[in-house]
């Protein structure tokens, strides 16, 4: 077996020789010593070794026969084996009787520590292979679907299941950001079922599965939420992509969450009473769902070419007064054409929003009143605002 490194050797000799008086030398499958207290013996083929390799039993060298083999001297070898496979041999110098009841310890000891890392091992490689698939479902780099379901048999993932896929955005800087690895093993680890995957240096996708339709959305986005809260206290955005079934679907729940995110970040310092939500605190949360913003996600497809330029036409005619009347609309919006509830949040007379209101239509040619008419100003304004995000 490849387990036993020089580095785990190493390791092995100096946490035994802490407890134990005497030389330990560690050697590998081929008899080498590839660690010990005396370095000198490194790199010597340990003719006791061998012995113990040979036989799968303990060898004792005393002065006698350490005087028949080449480069031996007293002691005692142990075999080491991992889950049944040998791997190598640990020996401890001295007198056979002297050092023999060291000897089960020593052995022990190493095997603990290198079943350790073989189990360390295999946690690691199995997140990367989890990782792995998780990229490849959210890029859309799909392979023979016969591969993918052979992939989703192995990770125990049945994409029947209704599932959905998450932006986590860490907030701060390089100095004040956590490993995003280390947040990753985390949140596997309180959250088992989910697959991560890094997706940007600050970035996490997450991709949760769940039963109930509907309302239960909004139940899952809180529950991760919370979760997130207490596994990272800083600054940061969790965004919740459409909801699917089938495995083609996570790409697009993927792009449903970065757009989500990306005009939320755009609107939520501007519009007051939008969809999603933030705890408060020094590590300040912010919750952002597609299902709160389908609309401005789904027209955010439409933001090229002339008729994106024709849609945003109404907004880019408000010319000087663009910001103040623009952010009124909006606000406007946010709280259904309530006038009473949009000058309160604009902190505003209800003369000064008639007015607004008025001066908005008269600009744009667009009457407010009329439904086709407001709708074309609520697509021109969330146009205007992704264009602005995204310029």
């Amino acid at each position: 077996m490849d387990i036993l490194s020089t580095a785990l050797a190493q390791d092995i000799v100096t946490r035994t020789m802490r407890i134990i008086p005497y030389n330990v030398n560690v050697m590998d499958a081929n008899g080498s010593i590839i660690a010990s207290g005396n370095p000198a013996r490194i790199g010597e083929l340990h003719a006791g070794a061998l012995l113990a390799l040979a036989k799968r039993l303990t060898v004792e060298i005393d002065q006698a026969s350490a005087r028949n083999l080449h480069g031996a001297q007293p002691g005692i070898n142990l075999p080491l084996t991992v889950h049944g496979q040998l791997c190598g041999a640990v020996g401890l110098s001295g007198a056979p009787d002297e050092v023999r009841q060291f000897g089960e310890l020593v052995r022990l000891t190493a095997e603990m520590i290198l079943e350790q890392a073989q189990l360390a091992g295999e946690l690691q490689r199995d997140s990367r292979y989890r990782e792995a698939f998780v990229l490849n479902l959210i890029n859309g780099d799909h392979a023979d679907p016969a591969d993918l379901a052979a992939w989703a048999h192995r990770l125990d993932v049945r994409f029947e299941r209704l599932h959905a896929v998450y932006l986590l955005e860490l907030d701060g800087d390089a100095a004040t950001t956590p490993d995003p690895q280390a947040l990753q093993l985390r949140l596997q680890a309180r959250v088992p079922a989910a697959l991560t995957a890094a997706a940007g240096p600050r970035e996490l996708a997450i991709l949760e599965f769940f039963d109930p339709p509907g309302p239960g959305h909004e139940r899952q986005l809180q529950a991760l939420g919370a979760i997130l809260r207490e596994l990272y206290p800083q600054p940061h955005a969790l965004t919740q992509g459409i909801a699917g079934q089938g495995m083609t679907e996570v790409t697009t729940s993927w792009q449903s969450a970065r757009t989500a995110a990306r005009l939320c970040r755009a609107r939520q310092p501007r519009i007051i009473g939008s969809g999603g939500g933030s705890s408060g605190g020094a590590g300040k949360q912010h919750l952002y769902s597609y299902y709160d913003h389908a609309l401005p996600v789904l027209l955010s497809g439409l933001n090229t070419g002339w008729q994106a330029a024709q849609l945003r036409a109404p907004i880019d005619k408000l010319g000087k007064n663009r910001e103040l009347l623009q952010r009124t609309l909006e606000a406007w919006f946010a709280h259904d054409g309530q006038p009473a509830a949009t000058a309160e949040a604009l902190h505003i007379h209800r003369n000064t929003l008639d007015y607004r209101l008025r001066r908005i239509g008269d600009i744009t040619g667009l009457n407010l009143a009329r439904l086709e008419d407001r709708f074309l100003l609520y697509v021109s304004s969330l146009l205007s605002i992704d264009k602005s995000d995204t310029s």
